[in-house]
């Protein structure tokens, strides 16, 4: 994946991360240190460097950090100030700040017993000023293909937009540390959803609060009033409550200006994640927001993106209940092989997930542009269905303005039940892989959705390391060799006729004894994932999993794409009509994949295994 860096990374090279070391100076060169008190130290900058590496300690409390900027306070950061040791640093930039009077007031909140401790905290010796910032990250299991940040935390993607050949993805970001803190949006963009290049911070916290999730739509005839052609975004402003705030950009999405007026919409209660669309029918805007501890969608309208009137809502009751609702998404779609078009609504939800945790729900309905009304099954109920079966799919958006008329999604890959304690360091989380989304109805008469991935993947297979036609299959497992470069990191496709078959077992390994199995049950029409011995997986007691999807057929047939990545796998079934997402962390690379056929022969039409070029 190519990692390339544009505005305020102009500056980056690779130099290194900052670590504490017992020879190091107290106080850099371009700074000037006091300790006020055991927890209240002030950092005046006196250099005139870009940033100031700020070392941090995961397991540390967060430090408050307000930057003083001529007397007065500029922003207010929360960062894991290193006491005992530097496990990373990141950097703060200084260059907004060129030419004025710059100070940090720090107050940290962990116990110290005099002034003399205070000062051997670890931040203290490792601080230090430069003009560089190494991005490079080499992490173990930093992915080679999927969206990452260049550093920091990341959860939720929002805003996503394309225009002008480009495709806009921000995304819930701290760039102060690798867990949750300091909401605001990070912002990458890509012209074949495969190479990103990540851009400046797009929207930092301000007096509303922090900025959650949202959505981004081009004004294309300035009923807004902001500029023609303006992207506006729409997103939850959060501190002591959440409100709905609007941002514009003149920019192409580059920078934004938070418009005086917010909050636009405010509740009674907690309401977060808007997703805004032009309705071209009624000619005006929808806004979809989740009614989080309701468990409901509201829908808004307007004319002018500023005043918004609130037209109906739905999901008391209805659908998986146990979790928040969250990071709505409301389109419309046709349904393969019929002239019919449906509403599709999805609705991430945490926790209550088909396996725990964190998931993408949906429904299937209709839509007015004021009320949305799902489809029932034969016995009148509203069912419950899923977007992706694995453990890691969550916040499942689309970007707006798409071209010729596809409906391309992407999600974040963790689960909120282990998302800050997987074994990295100085990022924490990808995206999915991008991926288009469908309709079609199966022999229970029901309509679901489908998600297959991007054309765009295609481009990254590089040579077929392994090709197998017409080839049986039967109790003896068959094995075949996966790519070493890149860490394995590979795409497997095959097709299988299993009607003779009981189950096939398809088994990923390593010479370390970390597996993961993959079986998939032709009667039951069930695949199933297990990833209990697949590496570390004793950081949380929610990660060992077994996973299962139905396969939405009836004929014993499946194809599968399986794309290995450094730390996830996704599986896609039969052009996307089932979907499977899971995180994997391996001693070592997976270097073998095996298929056997238990309780029948079964036989292997194709299978191909390509390595991946990656930038």
């Amino acid at each position: 994946m190519k990692k390339t860096a544009t505005g305020f990374f102009k500056a980056i090279v690779m130099l290194g991360f900052a670590l504490s070391s017992p020879s190091a100076s107290y106080a850099d060169d371009g700074l000037d240190i006091k300790h006020l008190g055991v927890n209240n130290t002030i950092v005046r900058i006196t250099g005139d460097n870009h940033y100031l590496m700020l070392p941090v300690q995961e397991s540390a409390d967060d430090a408050k950090i307000n930057v003083i900027v001529n007397g007065n306070i500029a922003k207010t950061i929360y960062v894991k100030l290193a006491k005992s040791k530097t496990d990373y640093s990141v950097p703060f930039d200084l260059t907004p700040y060129k030419g004025h009077h710059v100070i940090l007031d720090i107050v940290t909140p962990q116990g110290r017993g005099s002034i003399r401790e205070a000062k051997d905290d670890a931040c203290w010796r490792g601080m230090e000023m430069s003009d560089t910032f190494n991005t490079a990250n080499k992490e173990k299991y930093r992915p080679a293909f999927h969206h990452t940040p260049l550093y920091g935390w990341m959860n939720d993607p929002n805003g996503m937009f394309y225009n002008n050949g480009k495709w806009h993805l921000y995304y819930q970001y701290n760039p102060y540390g690798s867990k949750w803190q300091n909401l605001s949006w990070g912002h990458s963009v890509s012209s074949d959803l495969v190479n990103w290049e990540h851009y400046p911070t797009a929207i930092e916290p301000d007096g509303l609060g922090y900025i959650f999730s949202g959505s981004c739509a081009i004004d294309k005839d300035n009923t807004a009033g902001l500029g023609k052609d303006a992207v506006i975004a729409l997103y939850t402003s959060a501190s002591t409550s959440q409100m709905q705030s609007l941002a514009s950009s003149t920019d192409n999405g580059t920078t934004f200006k938070t418009y005086p007026g917010n909050p636009v919409i405010t509740l009674e209660s907690e309401a977060r994640d808007p997703k805004v669309f032009w309705n071209e029918k009624n000619k005006e805007w929808n806004l979809v927001l989740a009614h989080a501890l309701e468990h409901e969608m509201l829908f808004f309208t307007s004319k002018d993106m500023k005043t918004w009137e609130l037209q109906s809502s739905f999901g008391k009751g209805i659908g998986a209940q146990g979790g928040v609702w969250e990071c709505p998404d409301l389109f419309e779609l046709p349904i393969a092989g019929t002239d019919e078009k449906k509403w599709v609504l999805l609705c991430n939800i945490n926790p209550d997930g088909p396996f725990g945790g964190s998931g993408t729900q949906y429904f299937i309905g209709d839509f007015d542009g004021k009320t949305f009304k799902a489809d029932t099954d034969k016995d009148g109920n509203i069912p419950t269905k899923w977007l992706d079966y694995g453990k890691d799919h969550y916040a499942t958006v689309s970007w707006n303005n798409a071209p010729d008329n596809r409906r391309t999604v992407i999600g974040w890959m963790s689960n909120w039940q282990y998302a800050a304690e997987v074994p990295t360091k100085q990022y924490r989380s990808a995206n999915t892989l991008p991926r288009e989304m469908g309709l079609f109805r199966d022999t229970d008469g029901q309509t679901y959705a489908s998600c297959s991935p991007s054309p765009e993947l295609n481009k990254l297979r590089d040579k077929n390391i392994q090709k197998v036609k017409k080839s049986a299959i039967g109790k003896k497992k068959r094995t075949f060799a996966l790519p070493s470069a890149n860490d394995g990191i590979c795409e497997i496709v095959l097709e299988i006729d299993a009607r003779k078959s009981k189950e096939i077992v398809m088994t990923l390994s390593n010479n370390d004894n970390n597996k993961v199995l993959m079986k998939y049950n032709p009667k039951a029409r069930t695949f199933s994932f297990d990833r209990r011995e697949s590496g570390i997986v004793d950081f949380s007691e929610s990660f060992p999993a077994v996973t299962t999807t139905p396969t939405y057929e009836n004929n014993g047939n499946i194809t599968l794409r399986i794309f290995i990545d450094r730390s996830s796998i996704e599986v896609f079934g039969n052009s996307g009509h089932f979907v499977m997402t899971n995180l994997v962390f391996p001693n070592k690379p997976y270097s073998t994949f095996s298929i056997m056929s238990d309780g029948g022969n079964a036989r292997l039409s194709n299978l191909n295994i390509y390595s991946l070029k990656v930038k």
